[in-house]
């Protein structure tokens, strides 16, 4: 039997609980995983009288977009795992820019449906604050907007997974332990909660890996990643690695990898807790928000 998902809140991470279990599901358990989630699916469609519950709302995936074609394939890859993961949910995906469907078009197509609308975004900032509202008040659309996806454990579990997949070590000596340090390399914004929010993120990952973790941008915000090495080689941090807080590879991930001279993650690409997060952020919605339809004034 695996360990549970820990799919609490962020102020419920207790440092030190790995998620071993969470991150690699024997077979057995993957089947017998997917028949319960199936068949919960199935039994919320009908009420205890046996009638014919109203319709979920659909999920709608609130993807940036890239220029990058790998981008677009890890989103496709999630909205495949979370369609997995939730059979019956529709799930949809909608974008800010540079890729189709934009979320206006997307919104358009469900027509008076309801739907949540789940960002694929790490922090709040102008996207989660103004352009995914004012785009849901556009096309007249009924929605509830969920929290971004950080800070969270999910994420931080992942982070981990990431770093151990590029070399990071499991255990370490305590001599090894005060000459090692993690630069969590994010995109960066102007908006000083999205710094709050990497922030957060940072310290949980600390208390992950028992060390020092400095939060640095790709651009917008400081300290850089070269900024950030410099510090961390200065208080005695030499065996320095690179975390990848970005949702896919790109031209920012490259950059931030280039500049670390020790182990470089990937990003968190589909990794399959990022469905998981993805499904607890629009449950979470669905319980705590009423549903409204977006005014243009809003």
């Amino acid at each position: 039997m695996t360990a549970s998902l820990p799919l609490h809140d962020e102020s419920d991470h207790r440092p030190g609980s790995p998620l071993s279990g969470g991150v690699h599901l024997d077979s057995t358990a993957q089947i017998m995983n997917r028949i319960t989630t199936r068949l919960a699916s199935r039994l919320s469609l009908v009420s205890r009288d046996g009638t014919p519950r109203p319709a979920r709302p659909a999920l709608v995936l609130v993807a940036h977009g890239s220029r990058d074609p790998r981008t677009l394939a890890t989103v496709h890859t999630l909205i495949e795992r979370v369609r997995e993961l939730r059979p019956g949910l529709p799930v949809h995906l909608g974008h800010i820019e540079l890729n189709e469907p934009l979320l206006p078009d997307t919104l358009a197509a469900l027509g008076d449906s309801e739907a949540i609308l789940v960002p694929l975004l790490l922090s709040r900032g102008y996207h989660i604050k103004q352009d995914i509202p004012d785009m849901a008040a556009a096309a007249d659309a009924r929605t509830r907007v969920a929290a971004p996806l950080g800070p969270h454990p999910l994420l931080v579990e992942t982070l981990y997974t990431r770093l151990v997949e590029a070399g990071w070590p499991t255990t370490m000596t305590e001599a090894e332990r005060r000459e090692s340090a993690v630069v969590l390399a994010a995109a960066g914004s102007r908006d000083p909660d999205a710094a709050l929010d990497t922030g957060h993120t940072a310290h949980l990952l600390a208390d992950r890996l028992g060390v020092p973790v400095l939060p640095a941008y790709a651009s917008a915000a400081t300290p850089t990643v070269p900024e950030a090495v410099r510090t961390l080689t200065s208080r005695g941090r030499t065996r320095i690695a690179l975390a990848s807080y970005f949702t896919a590879p790109g031209r920012f991930a490259q950059e931030c990898a280039d500049a670390i001279p020790g182990i470089t993650a990937a990003p968190l690409g589909a990794h399959p807790l990022m469905a998981h997060l993805i499904l607890h952020r629009y449950d979470q919605t669905l319980a705590t928000t009423p549903a409204h339809r977006a005014l243009a004034s809003a």
